[in-house]
């Protein structure tokens, strides 16, 4: 099946010049995974490359509260700049479009996922040796949006010591994985605590797990790092570039050789496919098809019943039926979700069903017609593409969905 997906991989600003993109991720949330971004590009600036930040993590910036950058980031006809910090490194940030850097964003994933691709496109990034792209975490729409848009040379997992955090990493290397971006390693932040008074080692979350995890996955730990109160407070300050401790050297020797080409991708570059859905049943697809008297609905919130295929390594195996429960508003997204649906198939679409359905993770074909089954055939072998039709005939809380 990932034979027939488009490469949706889009080019940075034709004013743009950008080596090598490095992106670093984690499986939650309060890993540090901000600040051993901002690490990563001090350190490579200190060694005379020009370095860089992609903020895409838009509902939580952080990026440049630790580099003490404030302002508006300025544009023109050409395109938008990214800001400078005090030793020039470039960034750019959602923080630094707002007039308020506290405001909060309250966007839906699909325009958080957009905007991210747009510091991509739209911003000029002038002869930057490494980008370093700050995810949020976890495995939705953004990174879904930057591995698929964004040519990424390489991964970097951060990760902290306890035993849950441990296991959502997993996660984030079986997506990496399947969307076929090199993981250059492991980096476990807050291992321990060292005291400055008795001089001995504090394991304040707990013993590590992380040898298990680069065991399991035959991945390099890059890097372990302590509780380090100075650090925190040269973030906070916004003073990070000032802050002198060295602990990612390791990581320093990988990204200078992959910058001379001296080593090869762990795994040959593919067109990443178009959805990645983590499924309890290895390679099993569910698709639901809208559908009145088995053809594919017009409207798909008003269809009779949801023709529901199984399909396994890109064949259908299965076939049942559920009646259309209603159409109360937002209430298909959620059923179907539960149904554990991966694929909707319909021939028209309200603007709400859509987003809510991106939400649940499920992806959309709007525009199909005919035969059910056929167009569910035709979704497995990358015929069956969306149109992009919405329904508009409702006028408020639509039946299409919203």
């Amino acid at each position: 099946m990932n034979g027939n997906m488009p490469d949706l991989t889009v080019q940075p600003h034709e004013g743009s010049q950008i080596n090598k993109v490095i992106a670093v991720i984690s499986g939650k949330g309060g890993v540090g995974k901000s600040l051993v971004t901002s690490m990563l590009a001090v350190m490579m600036k200190r060694k005379g490359y020009h370095t860089a930040i992609l903020d895409a993590d838009i509902t939580g910036p952080s990026i440049p509260k630790a580099f003490g950058v404030s302002g508006m980031a300025q544009g023109s006809e050409a395109g938008l700049y990214p800001m400078k910090t005090s030793t020039g490194i470039d960034i750019i940030s959602v923080n630094l479009l707002l007039e308020n850097d506290t405001d909060p964003v309250i966007w839906r994933g699909p325009i958080i996922a957009g905007a991210v691709k747009q510091f991509w496109t739209d911003v000029i990034w002038e002869n930057v040796d490494f980008m370093f792209i700050d995810m949020p975490p976890g495995t939705g729409d953004v990174p879904l949006t930057v591995f698929q848009s964004i040519r990424v040379d390489g991964i970097i997992i951060v990760t902290s010591p306890q035993e849950l955090v441990s296991m959502i990493v997993s996660k984030a290397v079986k997506m990496a994985e399947k969307m076929n971006i090199p993981i250059i390693g492991l980096v476990e932040n807050m291992a321990y605590f060292q005291c400055p008074d008795c001089g001995k080692d504090h394991k304040i979350f707990g013993d590590s797990h992380i040898d298990k995890i680069a065991r399991r996955h035959d991945l390099e730990i890059l890097s372990v790092l302590p509780l380090d109160p100075e650090l925190a407070v040269a973030s906070d300050n916004g003073n990070i570039e000032n802050y002198e401790g060295e602990r990612l050297e390791r990581i320093a020797d990988i990204l200078e050789k992959m910058l001379a080409e001296e080593i090869p991708a762990r795994k040959a570059a593919k067109p990443a496919p178009a959805v990645i859905i983590e499924r309890e049943g290895g390679n099993e697809l569910k698709i639901a098809v809208a559908s009145d008297n088995n053809q594919v609905a017009e409207h798909f919130g008003h269809c009779e019943k949801f023709n529901i295929y199984v399909a396994d390594n890109g064949q259908i195996v299965k076939d049942e039926s559920v009646p259309n429960p209603g159409h109360k508003p937002g209430f298909l997204p959620v059923f179907l979700h539960e149904q554990g649906v991966d694929v909707i198939i319909s021939g028209g679409m309200g603007g709400g069903a859509i987003d809510l359905f991106n939400e649940n993770n499920i992806e959309v074909i709007v525009g199909a017609r005919g035969d059910a089954r056929t167009a569910a055939e035709e979704y497995l072998k990358g015929e069956l593409k969306s149109t992009g039709s919405v329904c508009h005939e409702h006028q408020h809380h639509d039946e299409c969905g919203h």
